[in-house]
């Protein structure tokens, strides 16, 4: 199984050109991949509200690329538009495997007076894979406020620990195929993303960080495939906002315990430009 998690920055490259079917070819060439997670995708929010867009549906143009994939839109910002059309802004999952329950996940945002900041969303796709079902979530945390950013961890470790309940204690209740089918939560967890922090940041520990009610712990994949190296540069490797500014460490896979004896490899694209983040790929055995 092959996943890539890549902030696509509404599909805006560096060379700042919008465009989609990039994004999707970009993703071909890096891998024969199985489930696509991508953040930043917008719709209706043309230029100048988002540089370069001409307010695409990018949820609607990324299905469409990928035929035979499921897509699933986690719309974390809903917005007026023009006439009937609203704004979202938000993250997705496209998935060659079948999709079985989907979550949506709204994320918290106490209050921090006179920052910035939007909501934030984690999309959760129950995918089924030959070696059983698996969850992937896929989030893009908050960058302005610290204070918020911290819920949102707390936000998703509860939510990992939440449904990892599910898949040790739940049983099928309900076969109807009504709203009340039960569907069980597998205890395999994919959380990828744009975390808006560092491996330094305590918040990157606290993620790795053991639970009371016994759930095992995340594992952070690179560190597991690559035990003592550093995690390489996924954001302001070309778009700097100043010279000399350092690449940036935020794009992370966190798996599940159970999974990490399967990550067959770990790697970030340092090539591509065609948005202002590298994508991270990830191989499971």
């Amino acid at each position: 199984m092959n996943l890539i998690t890549w902030n696509v920055q509404w599909c805006r490259g560096v060379d700042g050109r919008v465009d989609p079917a990039r994004i999707v070819a970009e993703a071909k060439a890096l891998a024969d991949f199985d489930v696509l997670c991508v953040q930043e995708i917008a719709d209706n929010f043309p230029d100048p509200r988002l540089a370069g867009s001409d307010g695409e549906d990018q949820f609607a143009r990324l299905a469409a690329l990928l035929p035979g994939f499921t897509a699933v839109a986690g719309v974390a910002v809903d917005h007026p538009g023009s006439g009937d059309r609203r704004r979202h802004f938000g993250n997705m999952i496209l998935s060659r495997l079948p999709v079985r329950q989907v979550y949506r996940h709204l994320l918290p945002s106490p209050v921090d007076p006179g920052l910035n900041g939007m909501p934030r969303i984690a999309v959760e796709a129950v995918v089924a894979t030959p070696a059983g079902d698996m969850r992937v979530i896929t989030t893009h945390l908050e960058y302005y406020s610290g204070s918020q950013r911290a819920a949102q961890v707390e936000a998703l470790r509860a939510i990992y620990a939440e449904g990892h309940g599910h898949a040790r204690a739940g049983a099928m209740v309900d076969t109807s195929g009504g709203p009340f089918h039960t569907h069980l939560r597998p205890a395999a967890t994919i959380v990828t993303g744009d975390f808006n922090l560092e491996p330094d940041d305590p918040l990157h520990a606290r993620m790795l960080t053991a639970f009371a009610d016994g759930t095992p712990p995340l594992v952070d994949a690179w560190e597991a495939a690559h035990p003592g190296v550093p995690h390489p540069g996924t954001f302001k490797l070309y778009e700097k906002d100043f010279a000399g500014q350092p690449a940036l460490s935020c794009d992370f896979i966190f798996v599940s315990k159970d999974l990490s004896p399967r990550i067959g490899g770990v790697r970030v694209d340092r090539a591509t430009q065609a948005a202002d983040h590298q994508p991270v790929i990830l191989t499971l055995d």
